[in-house]
């Protein structure tokens, strides 16, 4: 029997490809009405005591400086706006779904302030967010404060994500940028590579501050749809990775891990990814075309680790207690072999999931052992 691990010896060794005494669970996170009927099903008094529920199966706290910037852009901080301004100048607005217990919200975006900018020259009049509107200062602090409140060390994943080509698009607009991978591609270069400085400069004051304490940055765009890229592979190599190579190199310097959140279809550019920088690849949407857990261990499971795997989009919702509990097994089975997987949802729990799957997923996970 392997010896119990503290939660950072348990997802540092899985991330060197070694065998540890479960898998990693990693820190999803669970829409609003889920959370209420968690709250009813497990008798718990509120809805906190369901997040804590939840984040107490977890290998890894996410941690992010503190925002100082200025009030234009700081209503992305406040969960109650319904209409939220990020540090980019992305503006949202919360759109409501559901009633009673099932009553919950997700942003969509409205308004797109490079939505007439044509030529790299029209993003120089901008408005581009600083990495000082953030202190680090605190981060130590947070980091200890939290390992205290857990009561072992925890491994740290730093936030925000570091979205170069979402955040870019949210910018223009979806449609303008996808025509413009095509047609202004050097337009479109020089705005993803904008949008990769502040991360960069960003990621580099945080992991300076935080010496050494911090274990993964978390980056990530979703460059696949249901069933294939949103662009070809060629386009992405041409106008997108060489601005991943800058950002993954930048955080490597600290000795960091990458992680890269990907949902979608996007097994054609898998190598691309890895040649780029990152560790570990996230979300991991096996419900999207050409997506496979052992096809993916098999291809690249001596390059890559792995985040995620449960199916928000099929089985948690839909499926029942034991088959939740059989994809788990399944995919520990699988990606965990010689290490090399955290176990989570692929994406948010979305509203409408029984509690009793979540409460199936967790508990499996963190009871399981590889046979």
């Amino acid at each position: 029997m392997k010896k119990e691990m503290t939660s950072k010896e348990r997802v540092l060794a899985a991330l060197e490809h070694k065998e540890t005494d479960r898998v990693p669970i990693g820190q999803g996170n669970i829409n609003i009405p889920v959370i209420r009927a968690l709250s009813k099903h497990l008798g718990l008094a509120n809805e906190w005591e369901s997040y804590g529920y939840v984040h107490g199966f977890s290998d890894i706290i996410w941690i992010s400086a503190d925002w100082v910037g200025p009030e234009e852009r700081s209503s992305w901080t406040d969960y109650n706006a319904l209409k939220k301004v990020n540090y980019f100048g992305i503006v949202t607005e919360s759109k409501k779904y559901g009633s009673g217990d099932d009553e919950g919200f997700y942003d969509e975006y409205v308004e797109f302030p490079l939505e007439n900018a044509e030529d790299p020259e029209d993003l120089d009049s901008y408005w581009w967010p600083s990495a000082d509107w953030f202190d680090y200062s605190t981060l130590k602090d947070k980091i200890a404060e939290m390992n205290k409140v857990w009561g072992q060390e925890k491994a740290v994943l730093l936030h925000p994500v570091g979205t170069i080509y979402e955040n870019a698009w949210q910018l223009t607009g979806l449609s303008k940028m996808l025509m413009d991978l095509i047609a202004n591609p050097e337009f479109a270069s020089a705005l993803i590579g904008k949008v990769a400085d502040f991360y960069i400069s960003y990621y580099r004051k945080a992991l300076e501050a935080a010496e050494g304490q911090i274990d993964i940055v978390y980056c990530g765009d979703d460059l696949g749809t249901q069933a294939s890229l949103q662009m070809s592979p060629d386009t992405y190599r041409e106008v997108i990775k060489p601005h991943h190579k800058r950002l993954f190199d930048a955080i490597h310097e600290y000795g960091v891990k990458v992680m890269y959140h990907c949902d979608g279809a996007i097994m054609p550019i898998i190598p691309d990814l890895i040649d780029a920088g990152i560790d570990i690849l996230e979300a991991l949407q096996f419900d999207a075309e050409g997506m496979d857990p052992q096809l993916l261990k098999d291809n690249f499971g001596d390059k890559l680790c792995f985040h995620g795997g449960i199916s928000v989009q099929s089985t948690l919702p839909f499926k029942s207690t034991e088959e939740v509990k059989q994809e788990v097994i399944d995919r520990i089975e699988v990606l965990g072999k010689n290490g090399g997987y955290i176990l989570s949802p692929s994406h948010v729990i979305q509203a409408g999931t029984p509690p009793e799957n979540v409460v199936a997923l967790y508990e499996t996970a963190r009871n399981y052992k590889r046979k």
